[in-house]
């Protein structure tokens, strides 16, 4: 009929299918916010820091180790993160897998990789704001710098990079765990040990003296060498390529999970 628009279906479909993944990211986030589990795992991360940094003695103490560096926020948080991404990722999957709300999910127009990909985002977007307080640091250390301000903001800003990627890949591994068990504890302890080893396992596997001529490239293998070289303020191309594939590649491994339901 002259005058009648037809519109395709397929473009129509494909139109919606970025707004499924943002309103399931967003359904993501919210969750954290609407229960006690967002604010606790930001809580913890900032109270934990906080007396580390400014009250309780020891190393990571600021004022007792007498320099405006926030140093020792970096060395602690890989640690804290180890425990607490794991803690926010670990319902993502395994929670509707339980429930078997994910296959009501799968009736949505939005591909696996939209679905792993929110997920994803979400998870890192929690890790994300978790850092932001701690931004109250790093003006306090400036402060008290004599003179004031002198302090060094390239490598602090390299550190709080490092920080990111760190997360990012924290919480890949964790998405990845959680895709592949309906048991959420399960899910907490896998991604603990997997981030435990790729942190510092193969740094600890380089101090062998049975692969010292290899030691260089075993040791590259691992996060915290890359993690290490960020914080400087070296920001090259293999650092990023390292990050890159390691979150690919647990990305992948999710999607591949997710992928065998239809096996």
């Amino acid at each position: 009929m002259q005058g009648q628009i037809i519109i395709c279906p397929c473009t129509s479909q494909n139109r919606q299918k970025p707004n499924a993944m943002f309103a399931l990211w967003k359904k993501e986030v919210s969750a954290f916010f609407t229960s006690l589990a967002g604010y606790l795992i930001v809580g913890v991360f900032v109270l934990s820091t906080s007396l580390f940094l400014w009250i309780i003695p020891g190393n990571f103490n600021i004022p007792y180790g007498g320099y405006a560096t926030l140093d020792p926020l970096f060395w602690l948080a890989p640690w804290l993160y180890l425990f607490l991404i794991p803690a926010v990722t670990m319902h993502l999957f395994a929670e509707e897998k339980r429930s078997g709300t994910l296959e009501l999910l799968y009736t949505k127009p939005v591909t696996d990789w939209q679905i792993v990909n929110a997920k994803y985002l979400a998870g890192l977007t929690l890790a994300i704001i978790s850092l932001l307080p701690t931004l109250i640091f790093f003006a306090s250390v400036s402060y008290l710098a004599q003179p004031a301000g002198n302090v060094d903001f390239g490598a602090t800003w390299g550190s709080y990079a490092g920080l990111a990627l760190l997360a990012a890949v924290y919480t890949a591994v964790g998405v990845f765990t959680s895709s592949i068990t309906g048991n959420q504890i399960i899910a907490f302890v896998l991604a603990v040990v997997i981030c435990f080893t790729l942190y510092s396992g193969f740094g600890a596997i380089a101090d062998m003296p049975a692969i010292r001529p290899i030691a260089g490239a075993v040791a590259a293998l691992g996060i915290d060498f890359h993690y290490a070289s960020v914080s400087r303020g070296v920001i090259d191309s293999r650092n990023a390529v390292y990050f890159a594939s390691i979150i690919v590649l647990f990305l992948a491994l999710t999607r591949m999970a997710l992928g065998s339901r239809k096996w």
